[in-house]
């Protein structure tokens, strides 16, 4: 487990925004030698206290917790900022995902969580030997974070707990396996994540390292400070088990390609996904799996991920598809993709995958059938978002303007050959019976999404229309069929919703429409209002 702290986080962000992201080595002593010393304020108990210094501010006798009006007692030319907690805490997370290159699971810490203290996890178990083993993932590592601007202290060690103590106030970089107990016993108690008030309670009593504290009896301590105290030595001394909690999910498959001088061609970008996307398709076809959702992930050298991410409509084991959706992905954005100094990493990762159904193709064409409807709908959702590309569903309702929806085609089903089915099922549903003489008429083929009011002249209580003026235009009806009768939906519309009696209509020009009278005369209502719903071909 590797703990890495940024003992300087909120002053690197100052100086990598004031002097660029190679501040660090271009030596600010050197290259600005009146740079005077930075710090963060922020109120405290209301006073304005340092919460963030760098090591100018240091060197000249400033500390965290200090109120402002001592600090300038000792460096009155002190650089003061305040504290931007919102920007620090993205910059950290920006961090996370760049150390993803290391390892999917990268976690904050619950000090940083609470904003106490600027630092990640990464659990580095099965990586190392990706990268030459621990010391050179971890000298890699510190040496890529000094090249983006950041002051950092990291250790490895058997438990997070002690590996975030070594990390802020040991010496050690990596520590043997087994020996973490030994090598945390001389540290401060503040090693263990405790609060100040804890620490300094035990500090008066004569208890200032772990040590004072590891071979005492429990009980006595649980007793006097509280539980929470022998749960962070146990977590340290790996006597009871701590799992840290990723930022971003961990993918089912993933596969990556790294290079020793970065890529910035599109060309090449494209190559480079097309060659990782056939190499995700045999553990696939191992898993019985098609691929719902993938992402890809460009690491560039200055630290900056982007992400790219498509969906498909149906479990996919097509490279090119996947290439191609891509493709239109990146033609979609609406920036051009920020290449920077290049890439000198590309990951694919498999975020989500469904069961593969295998078709049989068709002898003639050469393709499974709906599959390039399926294709096309993928392509449209690489380029426009899936979510965007609907399609009509019906609804479980018999009020006419409620009857149907819309939803994504990705979301009906899991798997084509269901999803066609269910097409095929709305498609019929939607088709007027046929078995009848009468029933081609029963639906117009127009149908307004609201009903419009209109003014009828009708038999009462519940006779048809006999004229009826509608959008400033006057009909005078010839023929009529009906009422169909629709009830309200006393459940969704309350009780006090009226019923609906429709009719068929055909002027004398030959025009036909839907209308209905909207309430029972003398049962709901002694003014029925008449409305105008549709339009027959």
């Amino acid at each position: 487990m590797l703990s890495i702290a940024f003992p300087h986080l909120q002053t690197d962000r100052i100086h990598r925004a004031r002097w660029g992201k190679s501040w660090i080595t271009a030596a600010i002593s050197d290259a600005h030698p009146d740079a005077p010393p930075v710090v963060v304020t922020d109120t405290v108990r209301n006073a304005i206290r340092i919460v963030g210094l760098d090591q100018r501010a240091r060197a000249r006798g400033v500390r965290l917790g200090q109120s402002l009006s001592d600090a300038r007692a000792l460096a009155p030319d002190l650089d003061c900022h305040p504290a931007e907690d919102e920007e620090t805490r993205a910059l950290l997370f920006n961090i996370a995902a760049w150390c993803e290159r290391y390892t999917p699971l990268v976690a904050l810490d619950a000090a940083a969580q609470a904003g106490r203290d600027h630092g990640l996890f990464m659990d580095l178990t099965g990586c190392a030997h990706l990268l030459g083993g621990e010391a050179a993932l971890v000298a890699d590592l510190e040496a890529r974070l000094h090249a983006q601007g950041f002051h950092v202290r990291l250790c490895l060690a058997d438990t997070p707990g002690a590996a975030w103590a070594m990390a802020r106030y040991g010496q050690g970089r990596i520590i043997a396996e087994g020996a973490h107990n030994e090598a945390i016993l001389p540290l401060s108690l503040s090693g263990l994540r405790l609060e100040p008030a804890l620490v300094a309670s035990l500090g008066r009593v004569g208890l200032k390292t772990i040590g004072c504290i590891a071979h005492l009896p429990r009980a006595p301590l649980a007793a006097r400070f509280g539980a929470r105290l022998m749960q962070r030595l146990d977590q340290a001394l790996s006597r009871e088990t701590e799992a840290i909690s990723p930022i971003m999910p961990v993918a089912e498959l993933s596969t990556e390609r790294r290079f020793a001088e970065p890529i910035a061609r599109q060309e090449d970008i494209s190559q480079v996904i097309a060659a990782l996307a056939a190499g995700i398709i045999e553990p696939l076809e191992r898993r019985g799996l098609g691929l719902r959702r993938c992402r890809i992930r460009l690491f560039r050298v200055d630290g900056h991920v982007s992400a790219l991410e498509v969906q498909t409509a149906r479990p996919l084991r097509d490279a090119r598809m996947i290439a191609r959706l891509f493709e239109e992905r990146i033609a979609g954005l609406h920036d051009d993709l920020d290449m920077g100094f290049g890439f000198d990493l590309l990951r694919l990762d498999v975020v989500h995958a469904d069961p593969f159904e295998g078709a049989q193709a068709e002898m003639m064409a050469g393709h499974s059938a709906g599959q390039g409807h399926d294709a096309l709908v993928d392509r449209l959702g690489a380029r426009l978002g899936l979510d965007r590309v609907q399609r009509f569903v019906l609804a479980d309702t018999h009020i006419p303007e409620r009857s149907f929806g819309r939803e994504p085609v990705a979301r009906l089903a899991s798997h084509p050959g269901a999803r066609r089915a269910a097409s095929g099922a709305a498609a019929l549903a939607l088709l007027p019976d046929l078995s009848t003489p009468d029933a081609i008429i029963t639906r117009p083929l127009i149908l307004f999404d609201r009903p419009e009011l209109m003014q009828t002249i009708a038999e009462v209580p519940d006779g048809p229309p006999l004229k009826f003026r509608w959008r400033g235009v006057s009909y005078e009806v010839a023929r009529s069929e009906g009422p169909e009768r629709i009830a309200c939906e006393w459940w969704r519309d309350g009780r006090g919703a009226r019923s609906r009696d429709y009719f068929r209509v055909e002027d004398r020009q030959g025009y036909r429409f839907w209308l209905f009278r909207h309430g029972l005369y003398g049962r709901e209502t002694s003014e029925p209002a008449w409305y105008m719903h549709g339009l027959f071909a």
